[in-house]
């Protein structure tokens, strides 16, 4: 129990170590290298790979298809890769490398501790879990080797051969519980290779760790929204029909298989491999049919969950995932105040009173979700993060603390002059209702772009926003001229409205430039903002 709790650990370092040097990366390299299914699987195989864990795969991918960054075939393509790349994983491991164990952790701790800087600190955390995972795996060879003489342990083996379904199932819980598949299955090996399980056996442990490996990541996943739950339970499902065949097959394949494969270990491991190339063939072209038919069973529903949704408390421990779910989070606080601007928007066509409820209600909601945030980032910070970390909070913060006064401005403001012109049944002219319309577009574009800008920190893009402040302020100076001729030519709307006229444009202007501020971060890293925008008097 002490050599696989080493092995659990190790296995962790590896993840931990792997993420915190590379999350970023490797969330960009997920999101954007899904062309089609085949560069999908090999995304999902280098990955899981990189981790050593197809969980994190998984819930990396699930975040990008619950905010519809990745289609549901793409999605699902990268778990049957993460799949092939946990079985492949199992077979390095599986070499006799134990004369590495010392020197990798003399490296991963020299390198740990010598290091400054979160990407150095992950590889020196992920040398050092390899070296352990290693140093584990000769510990749990030493011990079976008594197991061999224990009449106990045979008997509740071989009572496990008489039973597959319960066999099946032990695999599974072993491998829900250890959140692993491939520590399960490196036990099972190691268990084959000293004999002491027969061949049928094995398989139906392979199966079954295979099966327990697909239960963390949908229980990760439970709060991500519809279509991540789909992603996670598609990979659930297709699992379970693999591992129950195998199951039913296993007595007679095992003989087969056996003179292929004499040695029960070197069984189980090809067992592994050939399970996750067999779901990957059978399955890689069916993926369309497949997501069509979990869309059915798992339709869509109306957003109903209250407060924040994505802060996972488990993620603290890893910068990079604690980063993202907080991003997350604030492009959902981007969605509300969307929302926010299309409800006022439409209060100024409508009379409805209970429109001003609706945006109080998401308003209030958004002053949650932003101090949730601010809560959860500032308990990260006690984690220890790095200059870049520290640089992509302090990103995420301010665009929260930015869209929460948003919705203030949208509550206070657009909506109470909403309020008002229904009170006094007021009507604006024809011309100047286009205008306000026009600009709510325009602002509900920028909006859109300023989520992109905060997702992908993309300059060329960030320019391209800040580039829109000139624009805004053109339009409302313009609308504000064409008002004021239109109170000239003593237009009756126009005098009633006048007040609410200019104000709209005041607030939707300030909407604007918290939008904008988001691209401010990242010009600035590249040293193309100005202080002032104050042109040189001629004698400076």
């Amino acid at each position: 129990m002490g050599a696989g709790a080493l092995l659990l650990w190790g296995l962790r370092l590896i993840k931990t170590g792997m993420l915190r040097a590379f999350g970023t990366q490797l969330r960009y390299w997920i999101g954007r290298s899904t062309s089609n299914r085949f560069s999908a699987v090999l995304v999902g195989l280098l990955a899981t790979l990189a981790v050593q864990s197809s969980t994190a795969t998984a819930v990396i991918t699930a975040s990008f298809a619950a905010r519809d960054l990745l289609s549901g075939i793409m999605a699902q393509a990268i778990m049957l890769g993460a799949n092939v790349g946990t079985s492949l994983t199992a077979l390095i491991l599986s070499l006799d490398l134990s004369w590495l164990s010392p020197l990798l952790i003399l490296t991963g701790v020299v390198v740990f501790s010598r290091s400054n800087y979160a990407m150095g600190k992950g590889v020196g955390r992920a040398i050092l879990g390899l070296g352990l995972m290693l140093l584990a795996l000769s510990l749990l060879g030493n011990a079976t080797e008594p197991v061999r003489e224990s009449e106990v342990v045979v008997f509740l083996l071989s009572s496990l051969d008489q039973a597959p379904v319960f066999a099946l199932l032990f695999a599974t819980g072993m491998a829900f519980m250890a959140s692993s598949s491939l520590a399960i299955v490196l036990f099972v090996v190691l268990l084959g290779q000293a004999d002491i399980i027969p061949p049928a056996l094995a398989l139906v442990l392979v199966a079954g760790a295979n099966l327990g490996g697909a239960i963390p990541p949908y229980l990760a996943v439970m709060k991500e929204g519809v279509e991540a739950r789909r992603l996670a339970l598609t990979n659930l499902a297709i699992r379970l029909i693999g591992a129950v065949a195998l199951t039913i097959v296993a007595g007679y394949v095992a003989p087969l298989f056996s003179n292929i494969w004499p040695d029960t270990g070197h069984l189980a491991l090809s067992a592994h491999i050939g399970f996750s190339l067999v779901l990957l063939i059978v399955a890689l072209p069916l993926l369309g049919p497949i997501t069509r038919l979990v869309a059915k069973l798992m339709p869509s529903v109306e957003d109903t969950v209250k407060g924040p949704r994505y802060l996972d408390e488990s993620a603290l421990s890893s910068p990079a995932i604690a980063l993202s779910a907080a991003a997350r989070e604030t492009l959902r606080l981007g969605d509300m105040v969307r929302d926010m601007l299309e409800g006022s928007l439409k209060a100024l066509h409508s009379s409805d009173p209970a429109l001003r409820s609706e945006l109080a209600a998401i308003e209030d909601e958004i002053d949650k979700v932003q101090f949730a945030i601010k809560t959860y980032l500032a308990r990260l910070g006690r984690e220890g993060l790095d200059d870049q970390d520290m640089q992509r909070a302090t990103e995420i913060m301010s665009y929260a603390v930015n869209l929460e006064h948003i919705g203030d401005i949208i509550d206070s403001g657009l909506s109470d002059l909403a309020a008002k012109k229904s009170k006094r049944r007021l009507t604006f002219s024809e011309e100047g209702l286009a205008e306000i319309v026009e600009f709510y577009s325009r602002t509900l574009e920028v909006l859109q772009m300023s989520q992109s800008v905060f997702l992908t920190r993309d300059t060329d893009l960030a320019r391209k926003l800040v580039g829109c402040k000139v624009e805004v302020r053109r339009m409302e100076a313009e609308s504000a001229e064409r008002h004021l001729e239109r109170l000239r030519a003593h237009k009756t709307e126009t005098i009633e409205t006048s007040g609410l006229h200019l104000d709209i444009l005041r607030d939707l202007k300030r909407v604007n430039a918290h939008l904008i501020s988001v691209a401010y971060p990242i010009l600035d890293d590249m040293g193309v903002l100005r202080e002032s925008r104050l042109k040189s008097t001629p004698d400076e």
